[in-house]
């Protein structure tokens, strides 16, 4: 029994520790197939990723794909928080992959996420989530104003090379 459960843990611990591994390409752009990807705000009207991120040129953004199924992305709102406090100067752009619209809704409302936000209606798999080559959540991303991505890739908001990055483009 303690033979299968050491095979069990050690699948689990794999299977965690190969979801977190960074992109072996770090981007520096979205392709036009992740940014004709539809969203949809909060007023409920249709848009797209590359609106979002055109609206926002002249910014450095930090984009922040997370869900409310997630336990990280829960957790992880205190430093996110803590992020925007230090760096009022960035706006944070949030894409929820939420199954259900109420449910991120409710999410926005119940940990007072200050941002725009947008959903995917399609969940995790979309042209948007596969150009960034997204296998963990929370995933955060930073935008340089001319809108190229400045940082690909981090899974917790308190990455030192989150604020690096940000600093960078000042």
């Amino acid at each position: 029994m303690k033979f299968i459960y050491s095979i069990v843990l050690s699948i689990v611990v794999a299977h965690w520790a190969w979801g977190q591994q960074p992109p072996a390409v770090s981007k520096t752009e979205f392709p036009d197939s992740a940014l004709q990807q539809p969203l949809f705000g909060l007023d409920g009207e249709q848009t797209t990723a590359g609106a979002v991120l055109e609206a926002n040129k002249g910014k450095t953004v930090l984009l922040y794909i997370w869900a409310m199924w997630c336990p990280d992305c829960l957790k992880g709102f205190p430093e996110l928080q803590a992020f925007q406090k230090a760096n009022p100067d960035v706006a944070v752009v949030y894409f929820s992959l939420d199954r259900q619209e109420q449910q991120w809704q409710d999410g926005i409302r119940k940990f007072k996420l200050e941002g725009e936000h947008y959903w995917f209606k399609t969940d995790w798999k979309n042209d948007f989530t596969n150009a960034i080559d997204l296998n963990w959540i929370p995933r955060y991303l930073i935008i340089a104003p001319d809108g190229q991505i400045a940082k690909y890739y981090a899974v917790k908001a308190d990455d030192p090379a989150l604020q690096e990055a940000v600093d960078a483009l000042r």
